[in-house]
């Protein structure tokens, strides 16, 4: 038996067992795993204190940098864990864990019969926020980058969607973007992924030069649809609130790749102000600004 098919074999034998014991103990054995992965892990744990001191500098001290990656790890095995439990956990258990702020903004866009595309971001419980849309708010196609380990990907997926949504692999998306936008279905957009020059438009995030999709502001301009921001937030890592932001309207002048700019620099400016306020939410341990600035990642 090919190695990668025994150790995914292995790993749904893991997960039997861990969703036979309590909640606790499943959350205690994912944070035992991030703590082992940031001491074991010197390539994450090293992008994360670069990515720090190219942003920080020495505004923050070493000590509040290392709280802010240790929990980037925690947040990350706590992001897989949610991937598991909703693959078992019902729609019942899931509205207890989820309430929703802003939901007017939402029903203000449909009752204007218009698509709604969500941005958002690897910010706090990000694989809830697509579920708690899709659950409770309405259906939407995530884009997705294809994964090495098919088996992987293919549990990841029906993780994502089990209450409704789907999927849409990152290449050549922006034809079934079109086609959802102008069916008035909902899209949602990661908006913080490493990006280059060819795909994405300059925009200034956190203070630095770097590369982001431009997609949304273009679907929203061309076909009247609303980028609406989201994020899934908590306080105390049990119960979880999606929070809805105003609309960022896009304007429709004569200077087309101008509004486009725009649109797209204020989904980095709702972004930025996220991490601001609280950082280590935020996936540190990535290498955003390697498409732009690949020395930093040298040291």
């Amino acid at each position: 038996m090919d190695l990668v098919i025994m150790g995914f074999k292995l790993f749904l034998l893991l997960e039997k067992i861990l969703m036979l014991l309590p909640n606790k103990a499943r959350k205690n054995f994912f944070t035992f795993l991030a703590s082992l992965a940031y001491y074991l892990s010197s390539r994450y744990r090293n992008t994360g204190f670069v990515n720090l001191d190219f942003i920080y500098g020495d505004t923050l001290s070493h000590t509040q940098k290392k709280e802010i990656v240790k929990y980037s790890f925690r947040n990350l095995l706590l992001n897989f864990l949610h991937l598991m439990e909703l693959r078992h956990i019902s729609k019942d258990e899931l509205a207890k864990k989820i309430t929703i702020k802003n939901r007017e903004i939402v029903d203000n866009v449909h009752a204007q019969n218009r698509a709604v595309i969500y941005v958002t971001s690897h910010y706090c419980a990000w694989e809830l926020g697509g579920i708690g849309i899709g659950t409770f708010v309405e259906p939407l196609a995530a884009v997705f980058r294809k994964m090495k380990n098919r088996e992987y990907e293919q549990w990841v997926l029906e993780s994502r969607e089990r209450f409704g949504n789907s999927s849409l692999e990152k290449r050549n998306v922006m034809r079934a973007l079109i086609s959802l936008v102008k069916k008035k279905m909902a899209s949602g957009i990661l908006i913080d992924t490493a990006m280059n020059q060819r795909e994405g438009i300059e925009v200034d995030f956190l203070g630095k030069k770097v590369y982001q999709t431009p997609a949304p502001a273009y679907l929203a301009r061309k076909y009247d649809a609303a980028i609406i921001p989201v994020v899934m937030l908590s306080k105390d890592e049990e119960s979880y609130e999606l929070v809805f932001f105003d609309e960022i309207v896009v304007e429709k002048t004569e200077n087309e790749q101008e509004d486009i700019q725009k649109a797209t620099q204020l989904q980095a400016d709702w972004l930025g102000s996220l991490i601001y306020n609280q950082p280590k939410c935020w996936f540190w341990i990535h290498r955003r600004f390697k498409g732009e600035y690949p020395h930093i990642y040298k040291r």
